[in-house]
């Protein structure tokens, strides 16, 4: 396997690879992470079953199309394929550290620049990709109260009674849609899955955004998100808020985003997930 990705990489840079180094890091709930040097150049590749390799392509994709923004730093992909039983990606290596408050309101500043990267198409994608490993529907959609509601709340709630969930007040929760997202909202290219985890800071202050569930959306998703598992430093917010301040409502409207990522755990993980939901739905439709 290993030789394959190494020739996938000399062939792709131009340039002779030979993986010397080989170390595991974190590579998230779903897929393995590792570092792999020559001791001149270092990758980060991803692992996971080989039927697996189509997310990883529209992983690349993604960030391929949020790279080319100009905007906010990505880790540019190299290569992806299959190799034995394995699929792989393999993405730029960027040595990552925290970052202080000056490197997170640049991420703010940087976030909402590409945010205003658009599509004529509408809301979607050129092609379905995942979250988590959850398939998620990019159906090229006119409108963002449709499209939220059946590509991405209604698909949710589906898979959820599928796994035995209930969740009394959906269709209410539907029904609403249309009235809880009247806001009209541009398409913005989202990354689609910013919580903590898939956010950070080089080594020498540059802000970075990794691990996409890229898509055309409403921005807020991406704002929303960014609150859920105890939110980013509030100079992030500061920058964001100095290049495109948020639309008004957006407050409420953030647990309905919310609410997608939290019925897509329940559907990942089970566990306490489906009464979380139900008590955010209540709450939206108080």
């Amino acid at each position: 396997m290993w030789t394959d990705i190494d020739a996938h990489i000399s062939q792709v840079t131009g340039e002779k690879f030979h993986s010397s180094q080989r170390r595991s890091v974190g590579g998230g709930c779903i897929n393995q992470g590792y570092a792999v040097s020559d001791s001149k150049r270092t990758y980060f590749i991803k692992l996971n079953q080989a039927s697996q390799v189509a997310m990883f392509e529209a992983e690349a994709v993604g960030l391929e199309q949020m790279f080319a923004t100009a905007t906010i730093r990505v880790p540019k992909p190299i290569c992806w394929g299959t190799a034995g039983n394995s699929g792989y990606l393999v993405l730029e290596w960027l040595e990552m550290d925290s970052g202080n408050s000056k490197a997170w309101e640049e991420m703010g500043r940087k976030l909402a620049q590409m945010h205003k990267a658009t599509s004529q198409s509408g809301f979607g994608w050129d092609i379905n990709n995942t979250i988590g490993s959850t398939p998620q529907i990019n159906t090229w959609t006119s409108d963002w109260a449709e499209f939220f509601g059946k590509h991405r709340l209604g698909y949710q709630f589906q898979l959820g009674r599928w796994r035995g969930g209930r969740f009394p007040q959906a269709e209410e929760l539907l029904t609403a849609i249309p009235e809880l997202l009247a806001h009209d909202p541009q398409p913005s290219l989202v990354h689609g899955d910013l919580w903590g985890g898939n956010a950070g800071c080089t080594v020498q202050g540059e802000p970075v955004i990794f691990d996409p569930a890229t898509y055309f959306g409403d921005r807020e998703v991406d704002i929303a998100m960014t609150e859920l598992f105890g939110g980013f430093p509030a100079a992030f917010y500061r920058g964001y808020d100095e290049v495109f301040p948020l639309d008004p409502g957006y407050e409420k409207r953030k647990t309905l985003y919310n609410l997608y990522h939290i019925i897509n755990h329940f559907n990942l993980f089970g566990g306490g997930y489906e009464s979380q939901a139900n008590s955010m739905i209540a709450r939206i439709l108080r």
